[in-house]
């Protein structure tokens, strides 16, 4: 097996020994970190516990975990010795508190595979929801969870009645992840710490990355802040990250507090993992072009304008449509078969790409009928959508209707998250609302710019309409119309409209429970 495939498939970036023992001397010189134990997992070529050795005078012991045999190998060559103890194992069977005294100050270093589960073929725990995630969230890749922080969690239950500071690591969306459980699940850490550093200078890595410490207590009841730090400039305090309930927040700058539940469902664009055969070119006299190319002709009855996430880059969107979509369901689940009777043509289309559609991983498919899509539901058929791309950094939310065709409306793809209105005016409220500066400084607030995805439906969720449109002006609209260049349409009227009709729903909610 080559080099480059055992990396890929262990999610292997050793860690040079400078930066390893960079480390070390942080924990010592900032943290007072003073270990009679360093125990070092998935350890490699075993620079941290070189590292541990050169710099912690007091340590009694050094254990190293590697499922690759080889690296075990040079690890036992390298520490021919009787302070170090190299296992052959595979992490996630082992029970490694049973090695360790529980009152001997412990250091667990370490640099776990950066992958997802996904995405490594073995050394892997065994797959399961560990997060108790929602069933819809379980099946559409929510699961999928990085091995790394799968690693880190292990640790933590493993050692929570240790003398332990586990020092790791990661990137920063994990990092963020642990946290999150840490407050959640009331781990008795006494604090959190979050040491960003660059990435691609120490690893050839294009991912935001920390070092990760958490220094264990026992009497501690959990830790609800995370401080943020540079790696290169550890005194200075960049950020601190709170939790609250298992919502993270940046407490940088002071904002609106417009927290709560969202008086709207933020939906996910259409989904059906066939982009090749389901995305298409309309050419002209009902012909269309497929992403392999191949030039056909189908009914127009099931084939919709269809924005991706990159095209979200002007406020409104109503016209010059590049891509369509074939939208084969109403809702999630729905039969397929009559396709045939009232779209031919089109019906013939996807029965020769069937296999393409056979050839779908994600499971949400299993058991469904033929050319099933997901993200699909009333909401998608509205004719005004508020929609925003989950990728930008800046959140532009953009007023999105067929300005050609209102019986056609635009379809947005599974990266995208929108709101689904009836009404113009109502829309046009909403995205001024979400555009101004009180909402924008609040969700750079309650994200993070190095995410994947900054603004997921979690994220937009938290905006509550009700809190808005107490703190939100008239005056403050029309400025941002200007500020979106924007000709004036904003009114008193419309603005009350749309007052009313979120006091209407807030008071609809409370009545509820």
């Amino acid at each position: 097996m080559s080099g480059d495939v055992i990396k890929k498939e262990f999610g292997d970036y050793q860690t040079p020994l400078k930066f390893a023992n960079d480390i070390c001397l942080y924990l010592k010189k900032e943290l007072k970190i003073n270990p009679k134990i360093v125990l070092e997992p998935t350890c490699g070529m075993g620079n941290f516990l070189e590292a541990g050795l050169n710099v912690f005078a007091n340590l009694k012991k050094a254990y190293g975990i590697e499922i690759n045999p080889d690296y075990c190998e040079k690890c036992k060559k390298k520490f021919n010795n009787n302070l170090v103890s190299i296992k052959c194992d595979d992490f996630f069977s082992i029970n490694l508190n049973y090695i360790i005294d529980p009152t001997e100050e412990l250091l667990i270093l370490g640099n776990p595979p950066w992958a997802t589960n996904s995405e490594i073929n073995f050394n892997l725990p065994k797959k399961k929801n560990f997060k108790n995630l929602s069933g819809t969230d379980a099946i559409t890749g929510a699961s999928n969870f990085d091995v790394c922080e799968y690693i880190i969690l292990k640790l933590l239950n493993e050692f929570k009645s240790f003398n332990a500071t586990i020092a790791m690591l990661c990137k920063t969306s994990v990092a963020r992840n642990v946290f999150n459980e840490i407050s959640r699940n009331h781990y008795p850490a006494k604090y959190v710490k979050m040491l960003n550093f660059n990435a691609k200078k120490i690893f050839d890595v294009n991912a935001p990355a920390c070092l990760l410490v958490v220094k264990m207590a026992k009497n501690e009841k959990g830790c609800s802040i995370c401080q943020v730090s540079d790696f290169d400039a550890p005194e200075t305090i960049q950020s601190i990250i709170t939790c609250d309930n298992g919502v993270l927040s940046n407490s940088n700058k002071v904002v609106h507090d417009l927290d709560g539940n969202c008086q709207f469902e933020w939906r996910q664009g259409v989904k059906h993992d066939c982009s090749k055969i389901m995305e298409l070119k309309k050419l002209e006299n009902n012909l269309y072009k497929n992403k392999n190319n191949e030039v056909f002709k189908i009914e127009e009855h099931f084939v919709y304008p269809l924005l991706k996430s990159s095209s979200f880059k002007k406020t409104i969107l109503n016209t010059d449509f590049e891509k369509y979509v074939i939208v084969t369901q109403k809702k999630a689940k729905d039969e397929t078969a009559s396709i045939a009777h009232f779209a031919p043509l089109t019906w013939k289309y996807l029965m020769c790409n069937k296999k393409e559609f056979d050839n779908r991983k994600s499971s949400i498919y299993n058991n469904a009928p033929l050319f099933s899509m997901f993200g699909v539901g009333d909401y998608s058929y509205a004719q005004y959508k508020v929609g925003i791309s989950g990728f930008y950094k800046k959140p532009l939310f953009s007023l999105i209707y067929n300005k050609e065709n209102i019986q056609k409306p635009i379809m947005l793809d599974d990266t995208s998250y929108f709101l689904s209105f009836d009404n113009y005016d109502m829309a046009y409220v909403c995205m001024l609302i979400l555009n101004s500066d009180t909402v924008q400084d609040f969700l750079y607030s309650i994200s993070f710019q190095d995410a994947k995805r900054p603004y997921t439906k979690k994220v937009l969720q938290r905006i509550n309409f009700k809190k808005c449109i107490d703190c939100i002006s008239l005056q403050d609209l029309l400025k941002t119309e200007e500020v979106l260049s924007l000709n004036r349409y904003i009114s008193p009227q419309i603005y009350q409209k749309f007052k009313s009709h979120i006091i209407y729903n807030e008071n609809k909610q409370l009545s509820i429970f």
